[in-house]
């Protein structure tokens, strides 16, 4: 899953969507390369953007083997090893095809690689669900930073990065365009005294002060 932390500097694109499409026809061939085929490939997207781009994957093998690729979504809420830490979050939707997982090829496909522990709690998912014969994962970026021994088989871009700066993905299917930015965060000091600045200014401008003409 991306890093959706706020970036309070300007992010920079490192793939737009010509690169998206590109790298997610490489992988495909790959996926069809070490399969040898697809014939027993069962695509797993990890909700929101790795569903979108399981489907997307799905159809360029469609196109490269000329068969209908089963695809479904995995959700991993109630698997996270974070729940405790923080507020309830929403169920997603796991969708799994109709032939199911057992003795086929899953491939779990994200948008981002980070510390690893999204996929962690995607392969306890999976092992509730059925016992597939192998597990490989696609991402269409990897920006290190691993807190567990988990490797993609599949890699769109490996961008490296600092702890302090934020990967977001974009998807035609969730936010209108395509795209990856990278981009940095504040250090809490500073973001704190943002905000404080901001809330400031705008109690400034609601009282008829600078930026805003009094009432009549």
């Amino acid at each position: 899953m991306d890093d959706h932390t706020p970036s309070l500097h300007p992010a920079r694109p490192v793939l737009e969507a010509p690169d998206i499409m590109r790298v997610l026809t490489r992988i495909a061939h790959e996926i069809v390369e070490r399969a040898k085929g697809a014939d027993d490939v069962v695509l797993l997207g990890i909700p929101t953007r790795g569903v979108f781009l399981a489907r997307r994957l799905a159809a360029k093998l469609q196109e490269i083997t000329g068969s209908a690729i089963p695809v479904g979504s995995l959700d991993i809420t109630m698997y996270r090893d974070d729940l405790r830490l923080g507020p309830a979050r929403a169920l997603a939707h796991t969708e799994i095809p109709a032939d199911g997982v057992d003795g086929r090829l899953v491939v779990l496909v994200d948008d981002v690689l980070y510390s690893g522990r999204t996929i962690r709690a995607a392969l306890d998912a999976l092992g509730d669900i059925g016992r597939p014969r192998a597990v490989q994962l696609a991402v269409l970026v990897d920006r290190g930073h691993r807190e567990l021994p988990i490797r993609a088989d599949y890699v769109g871009k490996n961008l490296p990065t600092s702890q302090r700066e934020t990967v977001k993905v974009q998807l035609t299917e969730e936010d209108g365009h395509d795209g990856v930015l990278l981009g940095t965060r504040l250090p809490a000091s500073e973001a704190s005294g943002a905000e404080s600045e901001a809330a400031s200014g705008a109690g400034r401008t609601a009282a008829g002060r600078p930026g805003n003409a009094p009432a009549g």
